[in-house]
């Protein structure tokens, strides 16, 4: 039980979880001071618009490119910036290979970030922008005031499922309070700094890594519930947040989001291994096909998916080209409150990343 469901669990809180916390709570911090500075020198500078936009978007997480759309809505950036961004987005699963491997994250980011560039610059010269003509009609119109309620978990909710085992703590506190131990062990563990087995037998023979990692998952869980199911926090008003508080608490859901996936990736492949001893090299994801099923995958809205597919790349599965096809192609939560504004543009924008994703993923399996 306890390598089957138990260390899995751990794993993706003490593995990726806690390594996501802490840098997402760091960028959140960062576009809470710096955020409109950002945006303000972007519409001021409209040729640097897919630079900016590629910028924004290889960002870790979701928020850069989702602080774009309303932009674009009201006519103050082109579509190739809006392109831009969601091909060098990662979305959220880009916590995952940074908590992963920080130097794999790096290289992957850099070509994400010089894709974006690209075909960003592409789309402009190409003259492609579907609304083009209704922004001339809508430019100084301001954005649509119920959209930024698309996010924000209920934490009164969080922090009611926690009950007795946390009580009249708020849940984003009982999170970084629980976060900041984990981090301190899972540090020396990870980076095979100690050995587990002394650190355990200096605690009584409780091995704190796999306690705080279950428990760590636990919470996540429960705030991820708590959210009521929704697939991501990420929203126009969480990409600005207006204090240090909103951004902890957005930092929270995030973690415990991303988290939750993780764990769900990590748990079903230790289950599906374990029972039936398929390591992933049966998996028909490999060559010209894998790239292709990559960037199809990329088309599904939202980060849940894409943080399962990236879970089973951190866990062996999957090839190269065909996470990197996965990368180009998904446009994360960004593509949501676009949709919302820009229905035919979002579906233009999806679509046109993929070719790019397609082409990459492919020339990869050249190069390799």
């Amino acid at each position: 039980m306890t390598e089957l469901v138990l260390r899995p669990l751990a794993d993706a809180f003490m593995q990726v979880g806690v390594y996501v916390a802490v840098m997402v709570a760091l960028f959140g911090w960062l576009r809470w001071r710096y955020g409109d500075r950002v945006t303000d020198g972007l519409t001021s500078r409209p040729r640097l618009g897919p630079l900016v936009g590629a910028l924004l978007g290889v960002s870790p997480g979701c928020g850069g490119a989702i602080i774009l759309m309303p932009l674009y809505a009201r006519g103050k950036v082109s579509f190739g910036t809006v392109v831009a961004a969601l091909a060098a987005t990662m979305g959220d699963s880009s916590w995952v290979v940074l908590a992963w491997n920080p130097g794999f994250a790096l290289k992957i980011h850099a070509l994400l970030f010089a894709v974006g560039l690209v075909t960003g610059y592409v789309v402009d010269a190409l003259g492609i922008d579907p609304a083009r003509a209704v922004n001339r009609r809508v430019a100084a119109a301001p954005a649509p005031v119920g959209l930024a309620a698309v996010g924000g978990p209920d934490l009164a909710g969080a922090r009611r499922l926690l009950g007795g085992l946390l009580p009249r703590v708020p849940a984003s506190t009982a999170f970084w309070g629980l976060t900041t131990p984990a981090f301190a062990v899972s540090v020396p563990v990870v980076f095979q700094l100690v050995d587990p087995g002394a650190l355990s037998r200096s605690f009584g023979g409780v091995d704190p890594y796999l306690a705080l990692g279950v428990l760590g998952s636990l919470t996540a869980a429960l705030i991820f519930a708590a959210g009521r199911g929704r697939l991501a926090d990420d929203s126009l008003e969480t990409a600005h947040p207006r204090s240090l508080r909103e951004t902890l608490r957005h930092s929270a859901h995030e973690a415990s989001f991303v988290t939750v996936w993780v764990a769900v990736a990590y748990l079903g492949w230790q289950v599906v291994t374990t029972t039936t001893g398929f390591d992933g090299s049966q998996l028909a994801l490999t060559g010209l096909v894998g790239v292709l099923v990559g960037a199809g995958i990329g088309l599904i809205p939202g980060c849940a998916v894409q943080i399962v597919f990236t879970g089973l790349y951190v866990s062996g599965g999957l090839p190269l080209p065909t996470l990197v096809a996965n990368a180009i192609s998904q446009d994360g939560d960004a593509l949501i409150p676009l949709a919302a504004l820009r229905r035919h543009s979002a579906a233009l924008a999806t679509v046109v990343t993929t070719v790019p994703a397609a082409a990459v993923g492919a020339a990869l399996l050249v190069l390799l």
